[in-house]
């Protein structure tokens, strides 16, 4: 069926058909006069053994129109072991091409040694000969003819040939050594039908910039790399897509991301150091000239925005829906592509269509690719394949149900260019390939229709020169018109072309092993959730939802197929910073503390690290044992929290104990919504409360002391009053010396008769009492541990 719809439209008109059958025709007689002559040609097969191949270096122009003189110019290699001799390179025309799948098959069997079927040589005269090719050598040729000496007819894809004749000492004579097959679109006047083009021109790469940002007020960005600077330098792969597409007729698809990391770079970087520190990034200037030249180049230009970071839709749809959070990081994403492509470019884009990956769809992928706002999908006519049996390639809008509209982009053309396109052979054959396909479906029908190409995301440097080489060929054509991806999904849609949109157990099993799993999803939806949690406590929340906002985006990004290993660590980095980050507001750890007496204040010092003040944040301080210690006069107690960026704040709680021993405490700040924040911090309080018998112990001392003063005083007066009576002062009286002792003076008390038996044993005695009362340090006003392991207490 697929095959079916290469052919002819009936509404083709009547002569054009009948030319075609009649070529179609005579295609088959070089065919039947090979078989005719199959032994002759089997040493031309024989010889392919000795393997020359033919490049194509360049073929200009590449469709050629009447008057014009074809170059073609390329290399001759023998990778035989003997000489060829007697050597010419010739060219050769072959039939016209009436189909899609004949254009094919010649492509996959381009360099058959045999000659069966593409035609004589042109005149001799437009040859280049080589009296040898040696065993390994290569040589150059270039050879011009005019146009008008191919032969060529009706319009259409001739095939297109250039071959190495000649002969080897094993097998002396003449015979096609090698041969390099390609088409020659020939459409020497405009056609009474052009086709409408819309070709995608994609500028979108990989995740570069970080969720991490310099220390400091500024923010500066840190990325992963320098590999954007490559890519938007002089040479590099986006340089060249921009300096290529600015002259083409192109709908520009960006992806935002791309736009906002270049932008950050031109306003300064870091890059990753040695030991975790960063270093100044150097292409500030690349940067800025990129961005310059590309407001330029989109100047009155479609500009078609996708999600921020590109989210592979397909992976969602497989995997992420089962995940809560997954689908509202795809509305975050379209929300912010159309601001930051206007904030950037200075244009509004169009944020209406859906890119999945490679074009390839099922119902979930739809569903998922609408489900932000966009009801246009980019599908390839791969995936949503026609099964009516149509003869014609139909235009690619499709509505495919619910205000929705499938814009489905041909596979044969989106394909053209991808492979290995560094080598000038490569890309001449790839530019040859696409512009007769591009014929050919012109050729199909006098129906005017609107086709769309969507080329692979990321082309290579050599990719995008081959891509721009056949556009402007097909701009400055006869066959082909420009037209912008808006104006293809508004077409009228063919009311035959399929519209049913394949099941999910047919979705590519090749494209399916590149998804992002289910792992990576709930990983996200993790660091969603830490994220939530965090920016409830900032007074600046921007500075931290924004860049982690964005970083979020990129763990989705379609870039990530065949790069697993780098996705996976993409998202632990962000998941690891965002830690980091939420850790600078924690609680200080404390060790053991000692309570003397029934009631006291404990400190408890949450930290803030980072550079803005954090609030909304609740911190409870828990006993373990409330029927012992008790904080606030109950099992816990709560204190709101505020603290200035990159200080500490001391929060106090009063604690009362209704009985000795230890008891473990933990304190745990939450957000104002009762959310854990952080890890909690335990430790020990140890109540050391003073008992009554101690304080009757104390009290007897205190007594005792009093006792003791009151009696020296006593026995002093009355030895005053005794002297008195005597008349002596007692320096000159002997009689009293016996009593009070020698060297019992007024300026010398205590060591009179009179003093108590034991002044200095009466005085240990009533301090004797205070020793099993004692830590002093702990029941003083703000005292330290007397062990030198507690902390202090406020009382």
């Amino acid at each position: 069926m697929a095959e079916a719809a290469d052919f002819q439209g009936t509404s083709a008109s009547p002569a054009r058909r009948w030319l075609r059958r009649a070529a179609a025709l005579f295609a088959g007689a070089p065919l039947l006069a090979g078989l005719l002559q199959l032994p002759a040609a089997q040493p031309a097969q024989a010889a392919s053994a000795d393997a020359v191949s033919v490049a194509l270096d360049s073929l200009t122009p590449s469709a050629p129109t009447d008057g014009d003189t074809l170059t073609v110019s390329g290399t001759v290699t023998n990778h035989g072991k003997q000489t060829v001799t007697g050597a010419h390179v010739g060219l050769r025309v072959g039939p016209l091409l009436n189909t899609r799948s004949a254009i094919d098959a010649i492509s996959r069997h381009s360099t058959d040694a045999s000659a069966a079927g593409i035609g004589s040589e042109v005149d001799a005269k437009y040859t280049e000969k080589f009296s040898q090719l040696a065993p390994g050598v290569a040589e150059h040729f270039s050879i011009s003819v005019p146009v008008d000496k191919l032969d060529l007819g009706e319009d259409g894809v001739y095939e297109f040939g250039v071959s190495l004749s000649g002969q080897t000492r094993a097998r002396p004579w003449d015979q096609v050594l090698g041969i390099q097959r390609t088409f020659l679109p020939w459409q020497p006047s405009d056609a009474d039908t052009k086709t409408r083009t819309t070709y995608l021109w994609p500028l979108i790469s990989t995740a570069h910039m970080t969720a991490r940002t310099g220390a400091g007020e500024l923010q500066t960005p840190v990325f992963a790399d320098d590999e954007l600077a490559n890519e938007i330098g002089p040479g590099g792969r986006l340089a060249q897509m921009l300096e290529l597409g600015k002259d083409l007729d192109v709908t520009w698809v960006i992806d935002p991301d791309l736009l906002a990391s270049v932008d950050a770079m031109a306003g300064g970087y870091r890059l990753p150091g040695d030991n975790g520190t960063t270093t100044a990034g150097t292409h500030q200037a690349v940067a800025k000239q990129w961005l310059a030249d590309l407001q330029k180049a989109v100047v009155g230009k479609e500009v078609v925005a996708l999600p921020y970071a590109d989210p592979d839709l397909a992976s969602l749809a497989h995997h992420g829906t089962s995940v809560t959070g997954s689908l509202s990081h795809l509305k975050d994403a379209t929300d912010v592509a159309a601001t930051t492509v206007k904030t950037v470019l200075h244009v509004t884009p169009n944020t209406d269509f859906a890119w999945p990956a490679e074009g390839a769809v099922d119902p979930s992928i739809m569903k998922v690719a609408t489900s932000a706002g966009a009801d246009r999908v980019i599908a390839r006519s791969d995936s949503l394949q026609e099964t009516s049996g149509l003869s014609y390639t139909p235009s690619a809008a499709r509505p495919v149900g619910g205000g929705t509209t499938a814009v489905v982009a041909d596979a044969r053309l989106s394909t053209a260019f991808e492979g290995d396109l560094a080598k000038a052979d490569a890309a001449t054959l790839a530019v040859q390939e696409f512009l007769a396909q591009s014929l050919e479906v012109n050729a199909q029908t006098d129906e005017q229709r609107s086709i769309v190409v969507a080329p692979q995301r990321m082309p290579s440097a050599g990719q995008a020169q081959a891509m721009a080489t056949a556009l402007r060929t097909l701009q400055d054509g006869t066959w082909s018109q420009a037209q912008n991806l808006t104006a293809a999904a508004k077409a009228k849609p063919d009311p035959n072309a399929t519209t049913r949109i394949p099941s999910t157990s047919v979705y590519p099993s090749s494209l399916r092993r590149q998804e992002l799993p289910r792992t990576a999803f709930e990983q996200i939806a993790r660091t969603q959730d830490k994220l939530d949690n965090f920016k409830v406590v900032l007074t600046d929340q921007s500075r931290v939802v924004t860049p982690f906002g964005r970083a979020i985006n990129r763990e989705t990004s379609t870039s990530w197929r065949g790069r697993a290993t780098q996705g996976d660590s993409f998202r632990d980095d962000v998941k690891t910073w965002l830690d980091e980050l939420a850790d600078q507001v924690k609680l200080i750890d404390k060790s053991e503390t000692k309570l003397s007496g029934r009631s006291a204040t404990i400190p408890v010092t949450v930290q803030n690290n980072l550079v803005q003040p954090v609030s909304h944040l609740v911190l409870r301080l828990t006993s373990t044992m409330p029927t012992r210690l008790k904080i606030g006069g109950k099992a816990y107690d709560e204190q709101p929290v505020d603290v200035s960026g990159g200080h500490s704040q001391s929060v106090k709680f009063t604690t009362s104990a209704n009985a000795n021993g230890r008891v473990t405490v933990f304190a745990q700040l939450y957000t104002e919504d009762g959310q854990e924040y952080g890890d909690p911090v335990s430790f020990d309080v140890k109540v050391t409360e003073v008992t009554p018998t101690v304080m009757l112990v104390i009290g007897g001392g205190v007594l005792l002391l009093v006792l003791a003063g009151f009696r020296m005083y006593t026995q002093r007066k009355r030895a005053a009053a005794r002297r008195g009576e005597d008349g002596t002062d007692g320096a000159e009286g002997g009689t009293d010396a016996p009593e009070d002792g020698p060297g019992d003076e007024p300026g010398n008390p205590g060591t009179g008769g009179d003093r108590l038996p034991d002044e200095s044993g009466a005085s240990s005695e009533a301090e004797g009492p205070e020793q099993p009362s004692d830590p002093a340090p702990d029941t003083a006003p703000e005292s330290t541990d007397p062990s030198g392991t507690g902390e202090r207490v406020d009382r």
